[in-house]
């Protein structure tokens, strides 16, 4: 006879299964620790469990996200989404993301998005794919030029995230589909994200930031994940390539992904960071609307310079 399976919130006395399930589907400890930091995470942490122990789990949290009509939409971010090898091919995830998108709808979420490399498993769902496109290539020619006087431009491990809130503010104030971030983001998220091996280039001016950049190094390529600078600041930009560019002629890297938007003050900055750029996609990105209509989702995800930082990842 098959042990009958409850899907429901989870409870405190489902956590240490819960780390179990999650221990075995994925490597990253990042996972359990950006959950703990969510103090409301455990009814919206959705669970199935099969004699005492969980076997599945979907989590979500919202967040507060840019539409394309320069207005803010809280939406249901999902993510933690695992099953137990044994378990798995039984449907335990729509049951559980049903449960979840119910819980948005009470919530007052206007949508769902979700970043996952194995699609099928939420079409059926309602969740439909969408892509991110931006430019990468050859490192453009490292310069010896030096920032412009008041200026400077290095790493900055110990940097005060906080520091970088308004810049990363300013910067996607009219971003569609961004995130907008508060002080638990600062706090725990982005350093989280952006931590070793990735690097922080911070860019001041007369000691302010005006300006910063995260980039990934492996053996042969780096990865820009994220820059911002203050809108009355253009220089910054331009100086955070070009380091990445002197970094990479050092490091004889010969690939850069810049995984940036499509923006006018990006792409002015870009023959400083890339040689002949050529598109790539993330294809990665999924969303479903809960309140809102399918028009309105849609239209966040094709407007013209919409994106999602990694560091807004749960």
């Amino acid at each position: 006879m098959t042990t009958p399976v409850a899907y429901r919130p989870a409870t405190a006395a489902d956590v240490p299964s819960l780390h179990a399930t999650w221990a075995e589907a994925f490597d990253d400890a990042h996972v359990v620790r950006l959950w703990s930091g969510d103090p409301g995470r455990l009814p919206r942490t959705f669970v199935a469990v099969q004699a005492g122990t969980v076997v599945a789990a979907v989590y979500y949290l919202p967040r507060r996200i840019r539409d394309a009509a320069g207005g803010v939409d809280l939406v249901g971010g999902v993510a933690n989404v695992a099953t137990r090898l044994r378990a798995r091919g039984r449907g335990h995830v729509r049951r559980l993301l049903d449960l979840a998108v119910t819980a948005m709808a009470a919530d007052g979420c206007a949508w769902s998005l979700l970043f996952t490399g194995t699609p099928g498993v939420y079409a059926s769902s309602g969740y439909r794919p969408f892509a991110l496109r931006y430019p990468a290539g050859r490192p453009a020619a490292a310069t010896a030029t030096a920032p412009p006087a008041g200026w400077t431009v290095r790493a900055e491990p110990g940097v005060d995230w906080a520091e970088l809130a308004p810049v990363h503010a300013a910067f996607n104030a009219d971003r569609p589909l961004s995130t907008v971030r508060d002080a638990d983001d600062w706090r725990l998220r982005v350093p989280v994200w952006y931590s070793p091996p990735t690097e922080l280039l911070v860019a001041r001016h007369r000691g302010r930031v005006a300006g910063y950049l995260a980039a990934h190094w492996a053996p042969g390529r780096v990865r820009v994940v994220e820059t911002a600078a203050l809108p009355d600041r253009p220089d910054a930009l331009p100086a955070l390539f070009r380091a990445v560019a002197r970094a990479a002629a050092a490091r004889d890297v010969r690939h850069c992904v810049a995984r940036l938007p499509a923006d006018p003050a990006i792409d002015a900055a870009l023959p400083f960071l890339l040689a002949a750029p050529a598109a790539e996609a993330d294809t990665t990105g999924m969303v479903r609307p809960v309140h809102a209509t399918p028009d309105h989702v849609a239209a966040v995800t094709a407007a013209p310079g919409a994106f999602h930082w990694p560091a807004d990842y749960l």
